[in-house]
């Protein structure tokens, strides 16, 4: 099989039928460092408090092992003219850390056509090193399917600093992934309601960054180890 029909039949692949109406199933991988906000951002994405969030007491990750969670929202979007539903499979890992390639098969088979990159605003970054297992597990396409979500971005604002000056002065890690990201930046503050007045609009950024795709999802390298 070539690379042109393998493409096709994973973008064919994605989308099923369910009661007349087209279902179109993402998978989304969160990544970040302790305490970025990953466990929020998901709980945005499928609109519900699923994922277990707050600060532990010793100061560990909240999250320590992979989890998936899915939702599917009916009637999320149109496409050629009929209604489309839109299915998210969101999976949290632990901080800086990512599932064995074996395990990332597991969780999603179809592959992933969606990484979530979460960084604090009010925090120094440097995953340089997820980063480069991020490309030894999912080869140098990654960052066309890559969406870097900047939480507690209300420091910004207290600061007066704006967001564009605020990517300039930031790391090189994290500047480089902002100008690179297909996905683009999607900066949220870090007030109480946030995930159920923002998940909408991170759901279609999601959906338009896979769009963009043509819905390929990111084949997973099983022959590496990390």
């Amino acid at each position: 099989m070539d690379l042109h029909t393998d493409n096709l039949l994973g973008f064919l692949g994605s989308f099923v039928r369910q009661d007349e109406r087209n279902v179109l199933t993402l998978n989304v991988l969160l990544l970040g460092d302790r305490q970025s906000g990953r466990s929020s951002v998901g709980n945005a994405l499928i609109g519900g408090d699923g994922f277990q969030t707050g600060v532990c007491v010793s100061g560990d990750a909240v999250t320590m092992e992979h989890r998936l969670l899915s939702r599917n929202f009916q009637r999320f979007f149109r496409r050629q003219g009929a209604e489309s539903d839109l299915k998210l499979r969101v999976v949290d890992t632990p901080p800086m850390l990512l599932p064995r390639p074996h395990s990332v098969c597991e969780l999603c088979p179809e592959g992933v056509h969606v990484l979530v990159f979460v960084a604090r605003a009010d925090l120094p970054h440097d995953n340089t090193r997820l980063e480069e297992q991020v490309e030894t597990l999912f080869g140098p396409e990654w960052r066309r399917h890559t969406l870097l979500v900047v939480t507690h971005a209300d420091h910004l604002e207290e600061a007066g600093l704006h967001r564009s000056d605020y990517l300039k002065q930031t790391s090189d890690w994290l500047r480089a992934l902002a100008e690179e990201a297909g996905g683009g930046v999607s900066f949220l503050d870090n007030s109480r309601d946030w995930p159920s007045i923002r998940g909408r609009q991170l759901r279609d950024r999601l959906l338009r960054l896979s769009a963009g795709n043509h819905h390929r999802a990111l084949t997973v390298r099983t022959e590496v180890s990390l």
